[in-house]
């Protein structure tokens, strides 16, 4: 298939110049393409640093506009054709007719690995790839070309803290009577949460199927990474930070909030939406900015609940739908011409916020959303639909206290709103007390936010510098191998059959034990990930101390080979096994690189001696008699 490379700037080549070469590799979505496009404009502000952005042909228009007069290169791959379910076209979880369809999309990705392998392999170096956690197999790539993958999350430190607590702790959801019961969180006694704040295949005590074995391909693939890129900054969760790099693997870094890398867009003809909202500020009246995001499904039901509300809360209002839902019916757009506007166009949602008019967001809690708002200072209308959200809106409203909740007419998270809940809460934002003291309190984040980008000074910069700097000393173990035999200058015979024997030397023998078995444990692992098998491996060292290596866990796998009845599924222990196999292999791959550096200093003491011994010897010969 061919591989479409074009350069911004007209630019043929990355310049040999360039200290750093960084691979961006976004998911199919706007929602995660966004922010490392974002990156891509702050990485470009670094000193001698390239760029490269992967695509797919259709999204293409998009991010070539978004890096337009920027030095970023563009590869465009193919996208995998007659896939299951996905109408011929779509290559992005936007154009989807269902979300429904995102497993098989997201599947279809995998295929794209020998074009996107095939391509790094003609380009300069690559210091380091940031891959959507969507696209798991990333890592596999930037494994065997030997260069540090990081994980780009598109959320937050809080949620992240509380679903790994919540996983690793499953009696906590599997122990509650109801899907409303509050459950406070392990290690975090002032969270309380329910089983609505999660996506419904994990309040499973079995969880399996086709969503479930993606999940974990990406948790493991996460797991195993150099470290992880989030859209956050260090002072507003300082404590779910600290918790995540002090608990678990791999590191977080907050480079944050990335929606205020590049200062908002001068436009020579200001759009429709934005003369209104002018219009409004003149009035001297406040706006409400309502949006849910592309891919929650509203019912039609819930729709009317929410056009009565709007309507009835006498509110001015500015609301983007989708185009599945523009037909809303009952000359709404009539009767409120004078107050509200709706739209179902795409919108630079930045630019709303930052009008001085709007006074309030009615937002799905998505976290680009959520992040922009709060960088603009506009207190937030939760109203979560999917995914994490529900885990963001509990951080909006209970742990930073910028925003309000909506009121569903069952009390749960996830429930259904009825007209007046919605308009009681919209009063409550824009006119009402807590209104007023959330919209207080959001001001001073966005304080915060702006002094956590300024440039050498903020917290995310600071975070960025120490990033590049731990890359800068990086020597992936391949690597290390390749230059010990560069250093190597005697010649050899070539490769040798080995003599399989017991090795006398002791220490010989116990370096040897290391390397074999740090091989034999790396590629069960390989088989695991590449065919989802159960694998157990035992080792007992000369010493009679045992090494093992298994999945889900040897005890497992144990049972199950002598027939033992093994017990229920229990996420708790796939996860706390996760977590152990992904120390055991940071610590064997630490250790194989000290065995190599061994190795190379050995050489070297070996090429000194004889050095020594021909310098000697011309020494000799050269001397008078």
């Amino acid at each position: 298939m061919a591989i479409n490379k074009k350069m911004q700037m007209g630019s043929a080549s990355i310049s040999c110049e360039c200290s750093h070469h960084v691979i961006l590799f976004p998911f199919m979505s706007k929602g995660h393409t966004i922010p490392l496009l974002h990156l891509a404009h702050l990485l470009l502000r670094l000193p001698r640093v390239a760029v490269t952005v992967f695509t797919t042909p259709a999204n293409r228009p998009f991010i070539s506009n978004f890096l337009v007069n920027t030095t970023a290169s563009i590869v465009d791959l193919p996208f995998p054709e007659n896939v299951a379910g996905i109408p011929p076209g779509i290559e992005s979880t936007d154009k989807l007719p269902s979300i429904s369809l995102y497993v098989p999309l997201t599947r279809a990705t995998k295929l794209m690995q020998p074009d996107f392998e095939r391509a790094v392999h003609e380009m300069p170096r690559v210091s380091f790839l940031v891959s959507d956690s969507f696209l798991w197999w990333t890592l596999e790539s930037a494994t065997k070309f030997g260069f540090p993958r990081f994980v780009f999350y598109g959320t937050n430190n809080y949620s992240s803290c509380v679903s790994w607590s919540v996983g690793v702790n499953r009696t906590l959801v599997a122990g509650s009577k109801s899907d409303d019961e509050l459950i406070t969180v392990t290690g975090f006694p002032w969270i309380k949460v329910t089983r609505n704040d999660f996506d419904p295949i994990f309040k499973i005590a079995e969880p399996k199927g086709p969503l479930f074995e993606l999940i974990m391909d990406q948790v493991i693939a996460s797991s195993n990474s150099h470290g992880t890129i989030v859209n956050s900054f260090y002072e507003l969760e300082p404590v779910f930070v600290e918790h995540l790099n002090r608990e678990a693997k791999p590191k977080a870094w907050c480079v944050g909030p990335l929606c205020l890398v590049d200062p908002p867009r001068v436009q020579l003809q200001k759009p429709t939406w934005i003369q209104w909202l002018d219009q409004k500020l003149e009035q001297g009246r406040s706006v409400l900015y309502v949006a849910f995001g592309t891919q929650a499904e509203i019912s039609p039901e819930q729709l009317k609940e929410i056009s009565s509300g709007l309507e009835e809360s006498n509110v001015n209002f500015l609301w983007v739908i989708r185009n599945k839902e523009s037909e809303l019916g009952d000359g709404l757009e009539e009767r409120v011409k004078d107050r509200g506007l709706i739209l179902s166009e795409w919108v630079d949602q930045r630019e709303i916020l930052l009008h001085q008019s709007i006074q309030g967001f009615l937002s799905h809690c998505g976290w680009n959303s959520v992040m922009e708002s709060i960088c603009a200072g506009v207190p937030i209308l939760a109203w979560p639909m999917m995914a994490e959200q529900p885990l963001n809106a509990r951080m909006v409203v209970e742990e930073i206290k910028v925003g309000l909740r909506v009121e569903t007419c069952n009390g749960s998270v996830k429930g259904f709103v009825k007209k007046e809940g919605l308009e009681k809460m919209v009063k409550e934002l824009i006119d009402g007390d807590k209104g007023e003291e959330v919209r207080k309190k959001v001001k001073e984040y966005a304080e915060m936010a702006n002094k956590a980008m300024e440039e050498n000074t903020g917290s995310s910069w600071h975070s960025l510098n120490m990033l590049m700097s731990e890359i800068s000393n990086f020597t992936p173990q391949h690597m290390t191998k390749f230059c010990v035999v560069a250093e190597s200058s005697k010649k050899t015979k070539g490769k040798q059959a080995i003599e399989i024997k017991k090795i006398e030397n002791e220490n010989d023998r116990m370096v040897t034990f290391s390397k074999r078995k740090s091989g034999i444990f790396k590629k069960a692992s390989e088989i695991v990930t590449v065919t989802g098998v159960e694998v157990g491996v035992v080792i007992f060292s000369e010493s009679g101390k045992p090494h093992s290596f298994g999945n889900p866990s040897i005890e497992a796998v144990s049972n199950r080979f002598q027939g033992v009845n093994t017990p229920p599924y229990d996420i708790t222990s796939h996860f706390a096994e996760a977590q152990r196999q992904e120390r055991i292999a940071g610590l064997n791959q630490k250790q194989n690189c000290l065995l190599h550096q061994i190795t190379a200093e050995k050489d070297r003491e070996k090429r000194i001696k004889v050095v020594t011994k021909e310098t000697k010897n011309s020494r000799l010969v050269g001397s008078p008699h």
